[in-house]
């Protein structure tokens, strides 16, 4: 299932890294250097070199791809078969690899009406911290040994261990797709967040930014049209310029340097954040917002914790602040756990989830 000489390479180094006692910082085209709290990047390991599609059954809507496997190249050969990943993740440059994808976790505009990146991981092979390829999970949804593993190397920046092989969930890539713009004030835009949520309609993304609303429709030809006969919006013509902008993080709205930049996660019926409307871009039916801000860290997680969600610090420098917003102490010890359990000579990626671990 992997690359002898390649994984060799790299079990030699994790086991150099245990024998002289040092972390290793796992990356692949370093896209996503920015994200996460600052560690020391002395040592490295470079999985880029470890791709390609190691099995792909198109009619399974599965693909099992090395990790260093350049994000737009698998599109590519995913898109010649009609499909698609369902998460719709960023693409940072164009070396962007599908492992940085699983290890950073994020989703793009697609992800609250197809799911997120964890919920279409079905396995990993992966080199943990004793220098051993373990395997989890498998390559369709009944088998399910393992599962959970799978699913938490998401997000986990390294921190777990050396992603190898990753075998996920595809879904068919639409026939048809349409995007509305409809001028609205921000509550007017949650007004019609909430009531579109209940109903059929085939939203796959859906934006907010400088009073105006964006919704895309995606599925059979029939269907989108006939549904956006139901939506007062006028047609966006560059529709896919603009989620291409939006999902990459290549909008206007990213150009902004001078304040950090907040990701909020929040449920979706939550009211509009009324203080930070200038500063803001919001996602997912009201469930993301992007928020520049230099108001207290305190300040802006305690809203965040109000209303039910979570603030990361996604761009910018604040000495001594977590980049991620902190755990209940039950998932501080579930973490702790896992990550002795999968690294027990903490040499992944350590204190870049979080600074204990």
């Amino acid at each position: 299932m992997f690359d002898h000489d390649i994984s060799a390479q790299l079990i030699e180094q994790v086991n150099q890294a245990i024998t002289d006692k040092h972390c290793l910082y796992i990356h692949g085209a370093r896209s996503k250097q920015f994200y996460g709290n600052p560690i020391e990047m002395e040592h490295r390991l470079d999985v880029s070199p470890h791709s390609g599609i190691v099995d792909y059954q198109p009619s399974e809507l599965v693909v099992t791809v090395r990790a260093g496997t350049k994000l737009i190249e698998l599109e590519k050969l995913l898109i010649a078969e009609g499909q698609i990943l369902p998460f719709e993740p960023p693409i940072h440059t164009e070396n962007s690899t599908i492992g940085g994808v699983v290890a950073a976790g994020l989703s793009g505009p697609r992800r609250p009406f197809s799911g997120a990146v964890r919920d279409h991981i079905l396995g990993v092979e992966m080199i943990n911290g004793r220098g051993e390829v373990v395997r989890f999970g498998g390559q369709v949804m009944k088998n399910v040994a393992g599962y959970d593993i799978s699913r938490l190397m998401a997000g986990s920046l390294g921190s777990l261990g050396v992603l190898l092989n990753i075998s996920i969930k595809l879904i068919p890539a639409p026939k048809q797709e349409v995007t509305l713009a409809i001028e609205a004030n921000s509550q007017q835009a949650m007004t019609l967040f909430n009531q579109w949520r209940p109903t059929p309609l085939p939203i796959s993304a859906s934006c907010f930014y400088e009073d105006c609303l964006y919704i895309r429709l995606s599925g059979g030809v029939k269907a989108v049209e006939s549904f956006s006969q139901r939506i007062d919006g006028d047609i966006l013509p560059s529709a896919e310029g603009f989620w291409q902008a939006i999902r990459n993080q290549k909008h206007e709205f990213f150009d902004t340097l001078d304040k950090p930049l907040w990701r909020l996660s929040l449920p979706p019926a939550t009211p509009a954040l009324r203080r930070f409307e200038s500063d803001t871009l919001i996602e997912w039916n009201g469930a993301q917002y992007w928020l520049y801000s230099n108001a207290p860290t305190n300040i802006i997680r305690d809203i965040a914790s109000k209303h039910g969600g979570h603030a990361t610090l996604y761009i910018g420098d604040r000495p001594g602040v977590n980049y991620f917003h902190p755990l209940p102490s039950v998932s501080i010890m579930i973490q702790k756990r896992l990550k002795q359990n999968l690294d027990p000579h903490g040499i992944f990626s350590s204190g870049r989830l979080y600074k204990d671990f």
